[in-house]
């Protein structure tokens, strides 16, 4: 039992190691800590390996946008805020407009067809709907959590539970084990962005 433990560890550690990078990430996005930006690269670069070797081609550029994407998120938060008299104004939490929204429903619609698209046509994906869903919604969740719109957590929450379907299917089952991570603290996110969010607003 024992041996068996340690060979199905050692044939998948990469996955093992993405995936505790992965959950320390999300932890640092609730806490609105700068740090999820770099952990935000190392967990992407980890994974763009492990989703090219099982054929999911649109969650591993997805990876590759991650890793863009952080390097913007890291910057912005660094360097993003307003300054009102020379006095540096931290980003806040905020809700997206009802035109926002719209926007952002559209912009997961188109990036869903270019992508499924690109899958059906030039890959060998078994599953390019819901890999180009999956894949579309994350990009502009990302989007979000880099001007930290709070919506983005109720994107995540979907995009986490199709997820753990897909790579069920796929039989990458601490990534399974992850993604159900994933939904479970992008509900405590939400929670806790809520509850700064009224704080700002009294």
């Amino acid at each position: 039992m024992l041996n068996e433990i340690s060979n199905w560890i050692s044939n998948n550690y990469f996955e093992i190691l993405g995936t505790l990078f992965s959950i320390i990430y999300v932890y640092f996005s609730i806490k609105q800590n700068i740090l999820l930006w770099p952990l935000g690269i190392i967990s992407s670069a980890i994974y763009i390996s492990i989703f090219f070797h099982s054929k999911i081609y649109a969650d591993m550029s997805l990876q590759i946008y991650y890793v863009i994407i952080s390097i913007y998120g890291w910057y912005f938060w660094l360097h993003g805020n307003k300054k009102t008299n020379n006095k540096k104004i931290v980003l806040k939490v905020r809700k997206s407009s009802y035109k926002q929204l719209i926007i952002i429903a559209l912009s997961i619609l188109v990036l869903f067809l270019i992508i499924s698209k690109i899958l059906i046509y030039f890959t060998d994906s078994e599953i390019p709907y819901w890999d180009a869903f999956t894949t579309a919604a994350s990009i502009v969740a990302t989007w979000m959590l880099a001007k930290k719109y709070i919506e983005h957590w109720i994107i995540w929450i979907i995009v986490d539970i199709i997820s753990s379907g897909l790579y069920y299917y796929k039989d990458l089952y601490f990534t399974i084990f992850l993604y159900l991570v994933y939904t479970s603290m992008a509900f405590i996110g939400y929670y806790q962005w809520n509850k700064e969010l009224q704080a700002n607003s009294e």
